[in-house]
């Protein structure tokens, strides 16, 4: 390599970006090739939701480790002036349980592996979003993921990053047989590539034309489905081809809460959107005049675990659940949260957070469309199952369930599990304001109640609003803290009962993008400057 190039994780100097406009189209996401496979579906006559498509394919491809062909996928989409959910997270196989998993030795849902395979719900997304909403064929959105899977490019660094992290960890720990494939995939020469290096995926390659080609038809009813099927029948899991075929995502009304005359919108339960929404709630009554402060610092923080002891104990399908979105949203429930929120820390009900991987897409098109895409195979590479001569990794969002057949969250076939990801969008009155996102697991709420506080509250432009530290509620009154917050937060912080500490994941304060229209019709967008994010705007 051309020692001129340098490090590419090394960068001793503060970076200024500014924000990036325009009238005619923007995509915002986590990989520059990614974002610019959605402006080439733009530019040839597509728009915003053939965009997302585009992009989120090309994600599967450039971005292995945070999202998968085998994940599930929500979005947000504006469109003809109303705002429209897809859930696309699939559910447990209908012959999993509690007492299968027990009888296995498990007391606990096992992190790797076969068992924790759900129903993937992302080849799905794009037929739905493309036959409901798209300008063009699904074929034309996914020939951008197809070229970059068969013909190569080059790693990007946080990808290269991670990718290590998982190669390391799974070296040692991924012994039995049905991970090969992981191995034969994604790390053939005994390593992870490294940044710069040129990759490519045939195998993938021909998935994506397959689902292309007939619509997804082969991955839930076909070839595809036979080969994932006995895959994960072979290793020991239960997803069948029956639980395939029986799949069909989901279009649903999605939910919201005012917040200072703006409707912030999440999607409804499975999802944890509405832990933002909560804790939005519980802040809207106090005054914030000042972004960087212990005192903004510390209700923010109250709110979220609030949000999180109520959200962990009763998100899960919705069809399974005892307590309302309307209950939890309620007026009164915004109040008791908001009366909860003292001078000093509360120690919250235990809920156990785990790391995710996945990736966020915002796209906005010159005809009003806008979309808030979220895809994701849970933690970094997902199960670690790679179905041979496919391509296709399979998440592992099983994870995502209790064993305790007391609590809502309980693992049952068929149910969808309590899900991470949440794709945001602002409106203002009747109009649309824009798309968010940050990904991160169980930041995800908290990120989106910091993104919206810093764009109404502190008047943060969209890129201002993704470059200001950041912090993490993780567990009790643990919160980790990103370097570049004032040390004399850090101090008040503990001083008022909280347990703080410095963040050293480079990876583990989420990576966010925004897109807000005016009422000219101009776009803003703010892209992460944490990792290879960039924006593509036309």
């Amino acid at each position: 390599m051309n020692s001129l190039l340098g490090d590419p994780f090394h960068y001793p100097y503060p970076s200024r970006r500014a924000v990036v406009q325009s009238l005619r189209g923007m995509v915002a996401t986590s990989h520059p090739l990614a974002a610019q496979a959605g402006l080439k579906i733009l530019q040839a006559g597509g728009n915003a939701i053939d965009a997302a498509v585009a992009t989120a394919a090309a994600l599967t491809v450039v971005e292995p480790t945070s999202n998968c062909i085998g994940g599930d996928t929500l979005a947000l989409v504006w469109h003809e002036n109303q705002l429209h959910g897809l859930n696309a997270s699939g559910p447990a196989p209908k012959n999993i349980s509690i007492a299968k998993l027990a009888a296995q030795g498990f007391n606990a849902f096992p992190t790797y592996g076969p068992s924790g395979v759900t129903v993937p719900g992302t080849p799905a997304s794009w037929v739905a979003l493309s036959e409901r909403f798209g300008n063009l064929s699904l074929q034309q959105s996914l020939n951008e993921a197809i070229e970059l899977a068969g013909e190569g490019f080059p790693v990007s660094p946080t990808v290269a990053y991670a990718w290590n992290q998982a190669f390391q960890l799974f070296k040692d720990e991924f012994s039995a047989q049905h991970f090969k494939p992981w191995f034969e995939a994604f790390a053939p020469l005994g390593r992870a590539p490294r940044s710069g290096e040129i990759w490519k995926q045939p195998d993938q390659a021909n998935t994506l034309s397959c689902i292309a080609s007939d619509h997804g038809d082969s991955f839930y009813h076909g070839s595809l489905a036979r080969d994932i099927g006995s895959f994960c029948q072979n290793a020991g899991g239960y997803l069948s081809v029956s639980d395939l075929a029986a799949f069909k995502p989901d279009w649903v009304e999605p939910i919201s809460a005012n917040y200072r005359g703006y409707t912030v919108w999440e999607m409804p339960p499975n999802s944890q959107g509405i832990v933002a929404l909560m804790a939005l709630g519980a802040l809207k009554d106090f005054s914030f005049s000042e972004r960087d402060s212990a005192l903004t610092y510390h209700r923010q923080i109250e709110a979220i675990k609030l949000a999180f002891e109520l959200g962990i104990a009763n998100i899960t399908d919705i069809k399974r659940m005892s307590i309302s979105v309307n209950e939890m949203l309620s007026e009164t429930t915004s109040a008791r949260m908001h009366s909860e929120i003292k001078e000093r820390a509360r120690l919250p009900a235990d809920g156990q957070q785990q790391r995710g991987g996945t990736v966020y897409v915002s796209c906005a098109d010159a005809q009003g469309n806008m979309v808030s895409l979220i895809q994701s195979g849970y933690m970094n590479f997902g199960s670690g199952l790679v179905v041979p001569g496919t391509g296709i990794n399979l998440q592992n969002r099983g994870n995502g369930f209790s064993l305790d057949p007391s609590h809502p969250n309980c693992l049952e076939g068929g149910k969808r599990p309590f899900h991470t990801i949440i794709p945001g969008f602002l409106t203002h009155g009747n109009r649309p304001v824009g798309s968010f996102g940050v990904i991160g697991s169980y930041l995800q709420p908290q990120a989106h109640v910091q993104m919206v506080m810093n764009m109404i509250d502190f008047g943060l432009n969209p890129q201002a609003a993704l470059d200001a530290p950041r912090w993490e509620w993780t567990k009790g009154n643990q919160v980790s803290l990103e370097r570049g917050t004032p040390q004399a937060i850090f101090d008040s912080l503990q001083s008022l009962g909280h347990d703080v500490s410095w963040s050293t994941n480079p990876l583990a304060l989420g990576r966010g993008q925004i897109i807000l229209r005016d009422t000219n019709g101009v776009l803003t967008g703010g892209t992460e400057p944490r990792s290879d994010s960039s924006i593509a705007a036309w």
